[in-house]
């Protein structure tokens, strides 16, 4: 029972130090995820990581006009899956996984809350602790 708790408080606090989202931000979110285009988009910037990639390099690659892509990379922005950066005359976009984590987290906070076995981190039930033999 003990180390149930301390995996549901180690959760607890992971959560609170990712961020709290709220839920007009996971519509938010989840909204600018509701798009073929900003999917993929968000996708290529995943397997890119924070190095990220350019606009003319994120269009070249999924073959999407300038004016199209600024459209969907801006609603990624806003919904702050997206951040950009620039370096020189270059601006540069990076996926922000801490966000999709706290929206991840959002998702899945209350995860076997109402079930009658507890579950792990993972939402996966627990091991039943091995039974201890009594000694005569």
């Amino acid at each position: 029972m003990r180390a149930v708790f301390w995996e549901h408080a180690f959760v607890a606090i992971y959560c609170y130090i990712v961020e709290n989202m709220k839920a007009p931000e996971v519509i938010d979110a989840l909204s600018a995820l509701a798009s073929e285009a900003r999917l993929a988009v968000y996708r290529l910037l995943v397997k890119r990581g924070p190095e990220g990639y350019t606009p003319s390099a994120l269009g070249a690659r999924l073959d999407v006009p300038g004016p199209t892509l600024s459209f969907h990379l801006k609603e990624l922005v806003r919904a702050k899956l997206v951040i950009s950066r620039r370096e020189g005359r270059n601006l540069y976009y990076s996926p922000s996984i801490e966000r999709m984590n706290a929206l991840i987290a959002f998702l899945t906070e209350n995860c076997c809350s109402l079930a009658q076995e507890p579950c792990d981190s993972k939402c996966q039930p627990l091991e039943p602790a091995p039974a201890q033999r009594k000694r005569a």
